[in-house]
């Protein structure tokens, strides 16, 4: 048995976790900053990495006492992200691979939410295959044609699914993050209400851009205050659902690929979900609620898989706010 630590500190949630023989999770455990940058409407960077700095430690010890003690590689993000909350992740591990005489595996926040599909009950990692990764910084289309071979074949120009939900939400004055608090609101709307713009949804670019999504909901309620906050909720959610089905459709249709990972923390969303099993007529791959968010199991679980190809770093693996895939 192969038991790998997994760490995850790229944004505002201190992530631990230790997966056995890759996909089965044996602890995974998740500090949440929500209630810390709720206030501010919105992760606060600097505020992010002290608070990973006061609970890293005593979250990897009870992940390593909840694994009997027996770790064989450490694996970490190492980007993109928030600066200062990868340096915290990233020095942690390294010291720990260290001390502990293992193998140090660096991991890209991306291909852990690809893996994030196959935890547990996922089954085994499955490729080639079309991955949509929707959260609050990425929108992506990948053709992953073989493990941790890669391709994006269309990324958004300007803000991310996850985070026109959250702007949404604070034009709404509805709780941080976004994306709950807008699913909630739009289960008493109508979601035909308002006809909100669909970027480049008759081109055959793979291209997302969501800035003009967030601006109309702007003008909307500017022009109706006295609009129904439920329906505005749930023809924004409509919309933004509609644009990620359009193009993922489109992309399926040019690439062959015999199956779907949907992952990131907006394949949470009800609706998307729902939608996806009834439109989608290859294989689907979604990770459970549990796995939707940032969690170390993904990272485990891609730093398994690593580590089995020798794809392994070093103690100078340093961690890059804006690496590529």
């Amino acid at each position: 048995m192969t038991r790998i630590l997994g760490i995850e500190s790229s944004c505002d949630e201190t992530a631990l976790a230790v997966v056995e023989d890759g996909p089965r999770v044996a602890v995974n455990l998740v500090a949440s900053q929500i209630d810390i940058h709720a206030e501010f409407g919105g992760v606060v960077p600097e505020i992010a990495s002290r608070q990973h700095m006061r609970v890293i430690s005593q979250l990897t010890q009870s992940a390593v006492e909840s694994a009997d003690g027996q770790i064989d590689a450490v694996a970490v993000t190492n980007g993109p992200g928030l600066m200062g909350s990868l340096l915290v992740g990233v020095n942690f591990a390294k010291a720990l691979a260290y001390s502990w005489r293992v193998p140090l595996v660096p991991v890209h926040h991306i291909e852990g939410h690809i893996y994030s599909a196959f935890l547990n009950d996922g089954g085994p990692p499955a490729f080639p295959a079309l991955a949509l990764i929707v959260s609050g910084g990425h929108t992506q289309l990948i053709q992953c044609d073989a493990p941790h071979e890669y391709r994006i074949l269309g990324s958004t120009r300007d803000d991310a699914v996850g985070e026109s939900f959250d702007k949404v939400a604070r034009l709404l004055e509805l709780s941080y993050p976004g994306g709950p608090s807008i699913q909630r609101c739009a289960e008493d709307g109508d979601p035909e209400a308002i006809r909100f713009p669909r970027a480049f949804e008759k081109t055959d670019t793979l291209e997302f851009s969501y800035s003009g999504l967030k601006t109309a909901v702007l003008y909307e309620l500017r022009k109706n205050p006295d609009r129904s906050r439920n329906d505005v909720a749930a023809s924004f959610q409509n919309a933004a659902v509609d644009i990620l089905l359009i193009k993922t459709k489109l992309a399926l249709r040019q690439t062959n690929a015999p199956r779907l990972i949907v992952a990131g923390g907006v394949a949470a969303n009800s609706l998307l979900r729902k939608r996806l099993e009834s439109e989608i007529d290859v294989p689907l791959l979604l990770p459970t609620l549990e796995y939707c968010g940032d969690n170390a199991a993904m990272i485990a679980a891609a730093g398994h898989s690593r580590l089995e190809r020798n794809l392994v770093g070093g103690l100078n693996t340093t961690p890059n706010s804006g690496l590529a895939l």
